[in-house]
C-alpha cells in the first residue's frame, strides 16, 4: 500500500544559517473510485484507510447507507510500468438488489462547493437523498465548555500530523467528549469520508449520538457529508461557508464554527447547546 509519509531531502534556513536535511512530507496521491466497475470519482488523498474512503464517500452520495449493501471493496487495476500495484484505484461493488442511482447527476449537483451550481438545487439535494433527517434524531445537548475542550482532544490524537504539520484531521466525539475515532488525510473532506466508511462497514450508521469535529473550515461538503450520514452536530476551528449554514438551518444541523479556546459561533441548531438560557 502507498505510505502515508515520504522523506525529501531540503535546505533549512534558521536564523541565518543554512543547513541540508531530510524532511518528513505527508503523501499525496490520487485514488481512483469506481462502482460495480465503472468509474465514478478520482480524489487526491493521503493513501490509507482506502476502503473506508470509498465505502464514505458512497454514504454521501446517497448510494450506500447500510453494511448489508456493500457487496466488497478491492484494489484493481492501476499498475506502474514495471508491473507493480499502484494500489491508487478501488472498486466497490454492491450487494445483489441494490440499485445502483444515476450518482453522476446526483453528484454534480451536490457533492463539491465548486461545481458551479449552489443554492436551493444544492439544499434540495442533500434534503431529498439524506436516509436519515437529523432533525429528527433524538435530542444531543452540549454544553460549551464540552465544545471547547474537542479541538485539544484531537490535535493530541494527531500523530501524523505531528511528524509532517500537513494533515488535516476529522475527530468523531460522543456527546460526552470521548473521542470515539479519528482519521487523518491531505484532504478534511476525505478524513470525514475515512470516519464515515468505518461507521457504515461496522454497521454503526446513522450516527445520530455523535458529534464531528474537523481541523479546518465547514464547507458545504462537510455538512452535507455530516447530514447524509445522520450525525447532528458539525464544530469547526474556522469558519464555515454561507451555503454550510444554510444546509445546516435547513437540514436541522447544528453548526459551530471559529471553535478556539472558550469562544465559538453557533451558526445554526443552538438548541443543542446548553448556555443555561
Amino acid at each position: 500500500m502507498g505510505r502515508v509519509t515520504e522523506r525529501r531531502r531540503v535546505t533549512r534556513i534558521r536564523g541565518g544559517v543554512v543547513s541540508a536535511r531530510p524532511d518528513t512530507l505527508v503523501a499525496e496521491e490520487p485514488l481512483e473510485i469506481r462502482l460495480n466497475g465503472k468509474p465514478l470519482a478520482v480524489t487526491m488523498r493521503t493513501p490509507g484507510d482506502d476502503f473506508a474512503l470509498a465505502a464514505g464517500f458512497l454514504v454521501s452520495e446517497g448510494v450506500l447507507g447500510r453494511a448489508e449493501e456493500l457487496a466488497n471493496i478491492v484494489y484493481c487495476a492501476g499498475a506502474t510500468a514495471d508491473g507493480a500495484n499502484t494500489y491508487n484505484v478501488v472498486d466497490v461493488r454492491l450487494a445483489p438488489g441494490v440499485v445502483v442511482p444515476d450518482v453522476t447527476l446526483e453528484r454534480n449537483v451536490y457533492t463539491t462547493s465548486s461545481c458551479g451550481l449552489c443554492g436551493k438545487a444544492s439544499l434540495d439535494a442533500v434534503r431529498t437523498t439524506a436516509r436519515w433527517p437529523v432533525a429528527d434524531e433524538p435530542p444531543v445537548r452540549l454544553t460549551p465548555a464540552l465544545l471547547a475542550g474537542l479541538p485539544d482532544r484531537l490535535r493530541e490524537a494527531q500523530r501524523v500530523f505531528d511528524r509532517t504539520g500537513g494533515l488535516h484531521a476529522a475527530g468523531l466525539f460522543s456527546p460526552e467528549g470521548e473521542l470515539l475515532d479519528l482519521r487523518e488525510d491531505v484532504g478534511r473532506h476525505n478524513a470525514v469520508d475515512k470516519l464515515v466508511g468505518r461507521a457504515l462497514r461496522d454497521g454503526r450508521l446513522p450516527l445520530s449520538r455523535s458529534v464531528l469535529l474537523v481541523s479546518g473550515r465547514a464547507s458545504f461538503e462537510l455538512a452535507q457529508k455530516a447530514v447524509m450520514a445522520g450525525i447532528p452536530v458539525l464544530a469547526a476551528v474556522s469558519a464555515p461557508s454561507s451555503l454550510a449554514v444554510d444546509l445546516a438551518a435547513e437540514s436541522g444541523l447544528t453548526l459551530v464554527g471559529f471553535l478556539r479556546g472558550d469562544s465559538m459561533n453557533v451558526y445554526a441548531g443552538a438548541e443543542r447547546v446548553d448556555t443555561g438560557r
